[in-house]
């Protein structure tokens, strides 16, 4: 039986999104036999975007009943998810991570204000 968790990349720290991105850039040069995550991969992007929207409402449902551990494993595959599709896309965690921070530099009435203009 494989292991199915690899664990956080540096031993002694907290899992991070980044020790996930790097499992499922591992995984995704698997066989799609092997990982779900090449599975997703192979099915495209479309795919991919709808199994992240379909993680989303089960999130958003979780919330508004006020289902604290089904939030939590629900907000889980969002995360798992949108790091997929942001796979399938081509955009590094890192970048998204630089956009946030851009975004950080002002309060978020700011910048949304400023996307209006």
């Amino acid at each position: 039986m494989k292991k199915a968790f690899n664990g956080p990349m540096r031993k002694g720290s907290m899992f991070t999104l980044d020790d996930l991105s790097q499992i499922i850039a591992r995984r995704a040069e698997a066989s799609a036999e092997d990982s779900y995550t090449r599975a997703l991969l192979d099915r495209g992007v479309a795919h991919c975007a709808k199994k992240f929207g379909e993680e989303a409402i089960e999130a958003t449902i979780a919330a508004v009943a006020q289902d604290g551990p089904a939030l939590r494993a629900e907000a889980a595959d969002v995360l798992y998810h949108l790091l997929v599709l942001l796979r399938a896309r081509d955009v590094a965690l890192t970048d998204v991570l630089a956009e946030l921070e851009r975004r950080t530099l002002r309060t978020g009435l700011e910048e949304k204000a400023s996307r209006r203009a």
